[in-house]
């Protein structure tokens, strides 16, 4: 039997709330977290909205997974997210104790990797998950943001 619900699914998803983001004039990163196939969390980033430097997508969704489950540990949980974590997110994720991670788009300027952020050993990390759209999606609104300045 085939499972509807692969990785491509769940980063469509994540991608629906980066095109969120990029309306609402934030950087269009968009993220949601699984647990068995079900989405608990999803939101992209606010750092404009919220004049907050911390309201990246990865971050909105850790806190709002963690309230749905009642608890501060995302084990056996899967973030989809647009973009390659920032050493910030990646701490968050680290101290989470998220199963696996799948992102688009890498990072090669801010990314975890980049940075050499270490995440929880027992953390999956899967890239490159409909890479080309996140990365699509990212330029086009770096080229309007430029055009509009």
């Amino acid at each position: 039997m085939i499972n509807p619900f692969d990785d491509t699914y769940f980063m469509k998803k994540a991608l629906q709330e980066a095109e969120m983001a990029f309306e609402k004039g934030e950087i269009p990163v968009g993220a949601v977290i699984v647990i068995e196939d079900r989405i608990i969390a999803r939101t992209h980033n606010l750092t404009e909205l919220l004049n907050d430097v911390t309201a990246h997508a990865e971050m909105q969704a850790i806190t709002s997974a963690a309230n749905f489950l009642g608890g501060k540990y995302l084990n056996k949980c899967t973030l989809y997210v647009t973009l390659e974590p920032c050493q910030m997110c990646a701490g968050a994720l680290y101290w989470s104790q998220i199963s696996k991670i799948v992102f688009g788009a890498s990072d090669t300027q801010r990314g975890f990797k980049t940075m050499g952020t270490t995440l929880h050993p027992k953390t999956e990390v899967v890239s490159g998950v409909l890479a080309e759209e996140a990365s699509a999606l990212m330029k086009r609104f770096f080229i309007e943001k430029r055009n509009l300045n």
